[in-house]
């Protein structure tokens, strides 16, 4: 699987929200409004909050990222959250693969070799388009929500709209 390379860490950090993604059993299946902050560490790593709204209630975790190869442009990274984030004992570390990125740094697909987790992505910087796309997920049932968004996010940048 291809993914992107060069990419400028200190460009990527900043809140993305999540448009769409394939269901993951570490995520809530009703949450809405969730979104990932990143910012860089004087180390070269990343500090990760990954929040989520579930019912009303704010819900979230907070990790590290880190490029898996440091010798490599490839944008792959190791994300660590420690399990439960109450009592950081146990590390639980994945991959985080930057699939696709515009070259302004507001779109971005992330997934992972296994191909298993999948997430369409938007900076806060495309906060118009954003709000479209939270309208057309809302009052649909989660799995709709999901596909649909990303076929408007597909035709959408197909139709050079979006870039």
């Amino acid at each position: 699987m291809e993914v992107v390379k060069g990419v400028d860490l200190k460009r990527y950090m900043g809140r993305w929200y999540e448009i769409a993604s394939f269901p993951s059993r570490f995520q809530p299946k009703n949450g809405v409004n969730t979104r990932a902050t990143y910012t860089l560490n004087e180390d070269g790593t990343v500090h990760v909050l990954n929040e989520t709204w579930n019912d009303g209630k704010r819900g979230y975790i907070e990790g590290s990222a880190y490029k898996a190869d440091p010798n490599s442009d490839e944008a792959k990274l190791k994300v660590k959250f420690y399990v439960p984030p109450f009592l950081p004992i146990i590390p639980v570390v994945g991959d985080y693969w930057v699939l696709s990125l515009d070259e302004d740094y507001q779109y971005a697909l992330i997934g992972q070799a296994s191909r298993k987790y999948l997430w369409v992505c938007m900076n806060a910087i495309s906060f118009s388009l954003l709000c479209i796309f939270f309208l057309l997920k809302s009052g649909l049932k989660r799995p709709i929500k999901s596909l649909l968004c990303l076929f408007v996010l597909i035709m959408l940048l197909l139709s050079g709209l979006i870039s």
